[in-house]
């Protein structure tokens, strides 16, 4: 470990400090449907949409009705993008004359970027043509983002909101939660989409290419002929980081030099993976009146993702032992650009785990066993570190409910969190979402470590080779779409589990986290009294950090000792798999 590198990690925590208020001000006004200095000149987009779907923004949404035109809206996108990528050979912007993609890989993609988890079997540059690249994929990119922060802004109004007090008799009156339709047209035009061509522009000038030609050739300094595969990266990079995507154009993703070109690139895109994600726990303040509740949670968020970045750092910069005794000295380099280093690489691999971004600087396979270990753990965990674009925050607020029930325990009366009584039916709820984890992840990589077509996927022997399956069916449940390389996952039996563990991941969680929202805004509000248990001091925030590891712990540490542990323990003793 170097100065250099702990001073990298440093300004990348600080920067985010600083991020989090304007940020989380600029969703606050979308999350109320305030007008925008943007509204100027999009306004007229936004209003003309409604006209022509027939969408009256104003009309406040149950949970239920919520949830099913989200669920709606989804499942048609992943028909559409299902028929684009199967027809890809017969459609434009095919120079390459790409053929279609077949019906088990085009199942699993439209499930992947539909869901934001961009898991890629395939080689983005001789698989998919232009148009697939940005009409089956980018579009997701937005898509899929949206809906996060939608549906993490229809949980910050379950918190604020009230019931009526003008209820008949025996009514509810219950307000709604917000409407689906207006919460994703606005998040799309007046945050993703300016920003996005800002950082394109920015990608642009810094050497990502932009272009509808799909190579160029050249010819290297020994007069060799070499075909340099190109297209319209920088737009597609811009939204992939932004909106935790992580879908990369090429199959190298962030570790090739028209994705990533420089140091500088690097510390961006690393900065806009983790930028709404923060923003949005000071959203979450302000939605409930009390911006102390939302620096709460950003401090245990912090507090998790620097023990996970010391692990992975200093475990890369001890390096191999094994090399080390052959007299190879040094950190662990191998799968990692030489232009990023040790720390970038750790600090990249921690931020794009700890958020539902897939991206990568580095080979994941190619780092040490627990260096690996951590993004392995940061999305059994539910990737509520950051997190996704409101993924994580409406997964890190499921653990806060837990955590006030065990509080409100403590003190002896119904547990309260931001003014509202957590009962029965929200605990339940809670449980069910996180639950939904790993019962995916330890089920799918059980059936896949015994069947035939399952051991067929990893190309290496022992506990590498299980944690090879355990990360993917760990990506594909968190929606993350990163992956320990080493394993063969363009088969129709990985395809097949993975798209199904990577829909449970998404949706089974969502559908809870809406019918608490809709039971919590029928709550009335209960200001809190002496024998309520403050949330917003260090108490608070070390029960939210000992309660998200005490489950993740008791949840997976089986499945990790037998995979990365047991493989960390054969590096010491000698042995490589």
């Amino acid at each position: 470990m170097t100065l250099q590198g702990w001073a990298l990690i440093a300004l990348f925590v600080a920067i985010l400090a600083a991020l989090a208020k304007p940020i989380g001000l600029w969703l606050f006004a979308l999350y109320e449907g305030r007008r925008t200095p943007l509204h100027a000149v999009l306004g007229p987009v936004e209003r003309g949409f409604y006209r022509l779907s027939g969408i009256d923004p104003d009309t406040d949404q149950s949970w239920r009705r919520y949830a099913v035109h989200m669920l709606v809206f989804q499942l048609i996108t992943v028909l559409l993008t299902y028929l684009i990528l199967r027809a890809q050979g017969f459609l434009p912007f095919n120079q390459g004359k790409l053929p279609g993609v077949g019906a088990d890989g085009s199942m699993n993609t439209a499930i992947a970027f539909v869901t934001n988890t961009n898991w890629q079997w395939y080689v983005g540059e001789s698989t998919m043509s232009n148009l697939s690249q940005m009409m089956a994929l980018t579009i997701h990119n937005f898509l899929s983002a949206a809906t996060g922060i939608a549906i993490a802004f229809a949980l910050f109004r379950g918190f604020a909101r009230r019931p009526s007090p003008n209820a008949a008799p025996g009514g509810t009156a219950s307000p709604g939660i917000g409407n689906f339709w207006a919460d994703i047209t606005r998040i799309t035009l007046y945050l993703l989409l300016p920003i996005s061509v800002v950082y394109a522009l920015y990608l642009l000038l810094s050497g990502v290419p932009q272009t509808f030609a799909m190579s160029v050739d050249a010819t290297t300094l020994e007069g060799v002929k070499q075909i340099i595969s190109l297209g319209p990266v920088a737009s597609q990079e811009a939204i992939k980081m932004l909106g935790t995507n992580g879908g990369g154009f090429f199959n190298a993703n962030s570790a090739h030099p028209f994705e990533n070109p420089s140091a500088v690139t690097n510390l961006v895109q690393m900065l806009s993976v983790f930028s709404i994600g923060v923003g949005l726990t000071y959203t979450f303040g302000k939605a409930v009146g009390d911006t102390r509740q939302g620096w709460a949670i950003l401090g245990a968020m912090t507090i998790l993702f620097l023990a996970g970045v010391t692990v992975a750092y200093s475990q890369e910069a001890a390096g191999n032992p094994i090399l080390h005794h052959l007299g190879v000295a040094g950190a662990n380099m191998e799968g990692k650009e030489v232009r990023f280093g040790t720390a970038a690489s750790a600090l990249f691999a921690a931020v794009t785990t700890a958020a539902s971004c897939g991206a990568v600087n580095a080979m994941h396979d190619s780092m040490t066993a627990l260096g690996g270990l951590i993004p392995l753990f940061n999305m059994q965990l539910g990737e509520i570190v950051i997190g996704g674009v409101g993924a994580g925050m409406y997964g890190f607020l499921l653990f806060a409910i837990l955590a006030v029930f065990v509080a409100g325990l403590m003190v002896g009366r119904t547990p309260e969190y931001v003014g509202k009584k957590i009962e029965a039916r929200e605990v339940k709820l809670a449980v069910l979402a996180i639950a939904v984890l790993p019962l995916s992840i330890l089920g799918f990589t059980a059936l896949s470590a015994v069947m035939p077509d399952g051991l067929a996927g990893p190309l290496n022997k022992g506990p590498h080779g299980f944690t090879e399956i355990l990360y993917a069916f760990s990506s594909a449940t968190a929606n993350n779409g990163s992956a320990f390389a080493g394993l063969s996952a363009g088969t129709p039996w990985y395809n097949g589990l993975l798209a199904v563990a990577m829909w449970i991941g998404r949706f089974f969680m969502i559908v809870p986290v809406l019918a608490i929202a809709g039971s919590l805004a029928a709550k009335k509000y209960t200001p809190a009294s002496a024998g309520s248990f403050p949330t917003t001091g260090g108490l608070w925030i070390g029960l939210l950090v000992g309660i998200i590891l005490i489950l993740g712990g008791l949840t997976f540490l089986p499945s990790l000792a037998l995979g990365p542990i047991a493989d960390h323990l054969a590096m010491i003793h000698g042995q490589l798999f």
